[in-house]
Formats: C-alpha cells, sequence, structure tokens
C-alpha cells in the first residue's frame, strides 16, 4: 500500500516536471521531436548492430563499435563510404 502511494507520489512529481520543462510547447511539436529522437536511436542502434556484425565476420569478435573513440569511429566511418563505394559500382 505505502509503495503505490510512493509510486503514484513519484509519478505525479515526473509528470509535473515534465509539464514545467515542456512548458507551451506544442503538443504535435513534441511528438514531432519525440519522434525524431525515437527515430534517431533506431539508425543508431542499427548502424552499430551492422558495423558490429561486419567486424564479428572479419574475425574481429572483440570489437564494439559504441566503444571506440570519435575519432577512430570517423576515420572507419570515410573508409566505410569507400567500400560501399566500390560495391555498388562495380
Amino acid at each position: 500500500m505505502i509503495k503505490e502511494q510512493e509510486r503514484d507520489k513519484l509519478h505525479h512529481a515526473i509528470w509535473q516536471i515534465a509539464n514545467d520543462l515542456r512548458g507551451r510547447v506544442d503538443s504535435w511539436d513534441l511528438k514531432s521531436y519525440v519522434l525524431g529522437m525515437l527515430f534517431y536511436r533506431f539508425i543508431s542502434e542499427n548502424i552499430t548492430a551492422y558495423i558490429n556484425n561486419e567486424e564479428q565476420l572479419t574475425g574481429n569478435t572483440n570489437f564494439d563499435y559504441a566503444k571506440i573513440s570519435d575519432i577512430d569511429a570517423e576515420f572507419g566511418g570515410a573508409d566505410m563510404v569507400c567500400v560501399m563505394r566500390t560495391k555498388t559500382s562495380g
């Protein structure tokens, strides 16, 4: 019983904070923002899974794209674009 009351209080507090942060933003704008962020997350997770899978196919089983530095990711991204161009043009 007490946990339910605490959970309800917490839910109400979080909802109030969200409303305060949102301010007078139109609900459609808020939906667009949230959907955009969800889409970005979807793309990011899928590209990470794709790159990890390709690395594992080459034998690099300890590779995790999410853990590499930004510099290494950008360097590898340029290489991947070159490889993809070669695959599609040949």
